[in-house]
């Protein structure tokens, strides 16, 4: 048997050396390891080998097989490495290689990075809540009657179920402001949906940054103060920012906030970028009823709260002149913000 054992390995060695591709090694392998193969065979006849003679015989067996495994695994390396070598065969390695693209953030990620940074440089925490909310959190607690326009089918997206998809991250104000007693002062960013026709200016899926400060005699100017500042951190130092009169059902007085905008070639205008206003006693009485407790009594506090479309300030701030640019996922239009 140890004849048959060395005759076996000397011819498969032989066999191996003079393969020249890798269909002429597989079918060597299969013919000398497979379960049909020539090692094998004899391997199954170890039971038929006198007591004394296994250890030897066997380890004759484990000596062949790990010779023909290493001519193998040899013979494969030099058959790729041919086949690479005849593969690169002909270029020129000294061309330049392909310029390979690089990613970068989305201009509205880039906005609300930015935003949230001046924000919390002035003592803002990021606050979160669910977009999926009760007409509780999303209008009554704001203040805002059964019958306003917001609370219709036709502006906001119900479900069976009465819960809606959020109008405005105002409602993780009120989810706040339920959690914690005063002093407050948090931002909101997240996804708002409103059922807006999709056009050059609107979404009806759109991104909004809400704040809310309340404490001890905040005051208008300290709203006035500080969007004054934050716009200016926004869109440059010079950038002028005037406040408009206006209503909301959860802040009074309540008012609009433009900037000038000076476009290239173009005369300067006046551009609405948000809504602000001091909190409504009417929303800090919901608000206690709801803890049971008088944590933020009109008495005791005053607050004021601001909100703006994220996808606006982009438009602004790098001239978009259509929204739908920013859902699109056109890489011409994104590689300008790499």
């Amino acid at each position: 048997m140890k004849e048959k054992i060395d005759a076996i390995q000397a011819e498969a060695l032989a066999r191996l050396a003079t393969a020249d591709d890798t269909r002429a090694l597989e079918d060597a392998r299969v013919a000398i390891l497979g379960k049909k193969g020539s090692l094998t065979e004899i391997s199954a006849g170890m039971r038929d080998v006198p007591k004394e003679q296994k250890a030897e015989i066997g380890q004759l067996l484990n000596t062949a097989r790990n010779a023909i495994t290493a001519a193998i695994e040899s013979k494969q390396a030099e058959l790729q490495a041919a086949a690479d070598a005849k593969a690169l065969a002909g270029i020129d390695l000294t061309l330049p290689a392909r310029a390979l693209s690089h990613g970068s953030l989305h201009p509205l990620t880039l906005i609300r990075h930015q935003a949230i940074e001046v924000l919390r440089r002035m003592g803002f925490a990021l606050a979160d809540g669910p977009e999926i909310e009760d007409e509780f959190h999303c209008f009554d607690a704001l203040n805002t009657p059964a019958d306003h326009p917001a609370r219709n089918e036709k502006d906001t997206f119900y479900f069976d179920s009465g819960k809606l998809l959020r109008t405005h991250t105002s409602s993780v104000q009120i989810r706040t402001m339920e959690a914690q007693a005063p002093p407050v002062r948090i931002i909101a960013p997240g996804s708002a949906y409103r059922r807006d026709e999709i056009d050059a200016t609107h979404l009806s899926v759109f991104n909004q940054l809400e704040g809310l400060y309340v404490d001890r005699d905040v005051s208008l100017g300290d709203l006035k103060g500080t969007l004054e500042y934050f716009f200016r951190e926004m869109f440059g130092s010079e950038t002028e920012v005037r406040f408009r009169p206006h209503f909301f059902p959860f802040t009074e007085p309540s008012f609009e906030i433009d900037v000038k905008l000076h476009a290239k070639g173009q005369a300067p205008k006046w551009i609405e970028v948000a809504g602000c206003g001091m909190v409504d006693p009417a929303v800090f009485a919901a608000i206690d009823a709801k803890r049971s407790d008088s944590s933020f009594s009109p008495d005791q506090v005053t607050g004021f709260a601001f909100g703006m479309g994220l996808d606006r300030l982009a438009m602004i701030r790098w001239g978009i002149k259509d929204i739908r640019l920013l859902i699109e996922n056109d890489i011409r239009f994104l590689k300008q913000f790499a």
